[in-house]
């Protein structure tokens, strides 16, 4: 085993309340990070279901034959933006209304004639659900002849966008202001862990040690302090995930890239905090 792989495992055994600190450290400073990750994401993912629920509904004329229909249907389907277009006739719209207004069923079952209209309704593709590029969607509809009225809910769509440029802006701040405070914490516990074998490092140097044999170890330590950290807080993070999820209300898990990036983080903040606090005491030797 070489000799610097095996002195950082020598650490752990010699100093393992110091070794154990900085695991601690680093695994609920990351926590931290991952929770908020595991909560941005879950506000995402229900703003795109949101999103996914726009569409244009174009509502025709009784008097739209069945060449008009198919012509605006072919045209429609090519634009750009959209997904699927859907012909919903009087007598699928009176069944929806009565399925989702229960308490106006009986209303509805003593019509004499069916009043509500045949529509259009078209979905947009993802990525095309800008309330500039619904509003160019619903332009385009409304000049046919036989086209009544489009609505796609202008001020619900504006707000859930609106949203969304919040949630990103507040998940910037908030996300940096959590990973600055996690590096602070990680670079002071690995400081600590340096600063006790304070006396260790001047022995060294005594007995001629160069700077890369002193700091060899400590660099290993840090990242396997690091990678322990990182694991452990993607454990935590997955098991307030699974208990959340079970008890409280279900959420999505996060992509295991994010995951991955915990891991890498603390590892690579173990390796540089222990690298800047080895080479500061080397300087004051």
């Amino acid at each position: 085993m070489p000799y610097s792989l095996r002195e950082a495992l020598a650490a752990f055994r010699r100093t393992p309340l110091l070794t154990a600190l900085s695991v601690v450290a680093i695994a609920f400073s990351l926590f931290v990070i991952g929770l908020f990750g595991l909560t941005a994401f879950n506000i995402r993912r229900a703003i795109e279901r949101l999103e996914e629920k726009v569409e244009v509904v174009a509502y025709l004329r009784d008097e739209t034959t069945p060449a008009q229909l198919e012509l605006a249907l072919q045209e429609i389907t090519a634009l750009p933006e959209v997904a699927e277009v859907r012909h919903v006739n009087k007598t699928e719209a009176l069944a929806t209304a009565m399925a989702e207004m229960e308490e106006f069923r009986d209303v509805f079952t003593d019509l004499e004639s069916n009043p509500l209209p045949a529509s259009l309704e078209v979905r947009l593709k993802p990525g095309f659900r800008s309330p500039a590029q619904v509003d160019r969607v619903a332009r385009r509809i409304q000049p046919y002849p036989f086209v009544e009225e489009v609505r796609y809910g202008r001020d619900w769509l504006q707000n859930i966008f609106t949203l969304r440029r919040v949630a990103a802006g507040v998940a910037m701040v908030i996300g940096g202001a959590f990973a600055l405070v996690a590096a602070i914490v990680i670079a002071t516990a690995v400081r600590i862990t340096v600063f006790a074998r304070r006396e260790e490092i001047s022995i060294m140097r005594l007995v001629g040690a160069t700077d890369g044999f002193v700091q060899r170890p400590f660099l290993l330590e840090g990242l396997i302090s690091g990678l322990l950290g990182g694991l452990a807080a993607a454990g935590l993070t997955y098991g307030t995930f699974r208990v959340l999820s079970g008890t409280m209300f279900r959420m999505e898990w996060i992509p295991a890239e994010w995951m991955m990036i915990v891991v890498i983080v603390g590892t690579v903040f173990g390796l540089l905090s222990s690298l800047v606090a080895v080479r500061r005491h080397l300087g004051a030797v």
